[in-house]
């Protein structure tokens, strides 16, 4: 991990949160005066299940992967990625409440990271930034019952050929990567794949999944 202090990201702050570009700049160098630059490689936990939230992270670069881990499954929520911040992390501050999941960096990311002070003032002074955290949350709330009727109502064989689709021809990602994404067990989605295999919808390859038939995937996403 690498941290700086006082390092000159006001312009890209402004650029990629606008909630944060009506600040005066004098006041926006005095938040960043408290603030950290932290730079993390893939792969590093950045918080867990049960642990205490204390600072607020604006990211820069890369992205962050949010999941629910419970009886050796995973179940990803979302990523944050730059321009947006993690909600769960919002409503921890504010509910003081701790982290009711897990947050891994999913590739290298570069981030702000506010302490708590910092965060509780601009929400309380601020109210373009006051709206940006709300309307996260209102945000991803939409995009968890989206999930939640896929986990709860879809078959699996269609919640992964939908999370095949819009990839490109081939698709970066192991069997375990694809069975996180849309909540399952690996074993039982490499059963799902072999039968898109011999459908000749996808071929299957070390890491990667070739997909021959999007029309057909699609019709399998659409339940036809």
């Amino acid at each position: 991990m690498t941290t700086q202090q006082n390092t000159n990201v006001g312009p890209a702050l402004r650029e990629l949160y606008p909630a944060l570009a009506s600040l005066d700049p004098a006041v926006l160098e005095a938040v960043l005066e408290r603030a950290d630059i932290v730079t993390l490689p893939a792969g590093t936990p950045l918080f867990g299940e049960g642990s205490v939230c204390k600072q607020f992270p604006l990211v820069l670069e890369g992205s962050i992967r949010v999941a629910k881990v419970g009886d050796g499954r995973e179940l990803q929520l979302y990523r944050v990625t730059p321009g947006e911040s993690c909600v769960l992390t919002s409503s921890c501050l504010v509910g003081g409440r701790d982290y009711p999941a897990t947050g891994v960096v999913e590739s290298d990311v570069r981030l702000v990271v506010l302490p708590r002070s910092a965060f509780d003032e601009l929400l309380a002074t601020h109210p373009p930034f006051r709206q940006y955290v709300f309307g996260l949350f209102a945000e991803r709330l939409t995009e968890m019952m989206a999930l939640v009727e896929a986990v709860a109502f879809h078959k699996l064989d269609r919640r992964v050929a939908g999370a095949l689709l819009g990839h490109g021809r081939v698709v970066e990602l192991t069997h375990q990567q694809l069975a996180d994404a849309v909540g399952s067990v690996r074993e039982i989605v490499t059963r799902v794949l072999r039968s898109f295999a011999d459908q000749g919808l996808v071929k299957l390859g070390r890491g990667s999944i070739e997909v021959l038939d999007a029309a057909g995937l699609r019709r399998v996403a659409e339940g036809e």
